[in-house]
């Protein structure tokens, strides 16, 4: 595996100051760059060794921590290990950030994230890529819409609620987007129907966007965590080749 280096960096944003984890090749080269946006549970270790894995095949990736309006991470205090039927109170904490965080502040962040990259002396000039996990699929999903001169490629896993019948669902951006996406659901996954997986794969063939949308059987929500209850390996190991692969074509 390609040795990293690893850096926590401050991002300069409309509303304050986003801490994040930058890593990139140890190289002394640029590499494109990578948007990677948590789950709900935030910047934490896993977080940085699945940068980190990325990193090493090639690409400089930005993880910030989304909830920086409450503070810095670990914005709640995690187990190690997070089994949310043991520790509810867990997810009693989080939802809150998580309903405060609007697809404008989204949409906002992510030009500062975008902004963030494009200085950085370790990533290339041109689009990038993003990738999301859970509610960070929601933001890929945002940020492709919001900026689609600079993201050539886009992917969500296990997302939930992504194409609702809420005014402000994520698929609702389908018809800005010109990156090439990927979006693979748990099968077991109560917040991702399947009248919103079709949805979802509809809007982005109506909007003739390059799309791939799967269903990983066996998967539960959150499939891709290895620190929580929700991890699945084979699935996970299924993500990495459909995003290693992705990014390969794109970037």
């Amino acid at each position: 595996m390609t040795a990293v280096t690893r850096t926590l960096v401050d991002v300069p944003t409309a509303d304050g100051t986003a801490d994040a984890y930058f890593t990139h090749p140890d190289d002394g080269r640029a590499h494109p760059g990578v948007l990677l946006y948590q789950d709900a549970f935030g910047l934490r270790p896993h977080l940085e060794a699945m940068a980190d894995r990325l990193a090493s095949a090639g690409y400089s990736v930005l993880v910030p921590n989304v909830f920086y309006r409450n503070g810095r991470a670990p914005v709640v205090e995690l187990p190690e290990y997070i089994d949310v039927a043991a520790r509810p109170d867990v997810v009693g904490k989080i939802v809150p950030l998580m309903e405060a965080l609007t697809p404008e502040q989204t949409q906002r962040d992510a030009g500062a994230f975008l902004d963030w990259l494009a200085g950085s002396a370790a990533v290339t000039e041109g689009p990038v890529g993003v990738t999301g996990y859970c509610m960070g699929a929601r933001l890929a999903l945002y940020t492709a819409g919001a900026h689609p001169d600079r993201v050539a490629a886009a992917a969500g896993f296990h997302g939930g609620g992504l194409a609702s019948e809420a005014p402000d669902s994520p698929h609702l951006v389908a018809g800005r987007i010109s990156a090439e996406l990927y979006f693979a659901h748990a099968d077991e996954d109560p917040s991702m129907p399947e009248d919103q997986v079709r949805r979802l794969e509809r809007a982005f063939a109506d909007a003739g966007v390059k799309h791939r949308c799967e269903v990983y059987e066996g998967a539960h929500h959150g499939y891709t965590q290895s620190d929580t209850a929700s991890y699945h390996p084979e699935a996970a190991e299924r993500h990495w080749r459909e995003l290693t692969a992705l990014f390969a074509r794109t970037l």
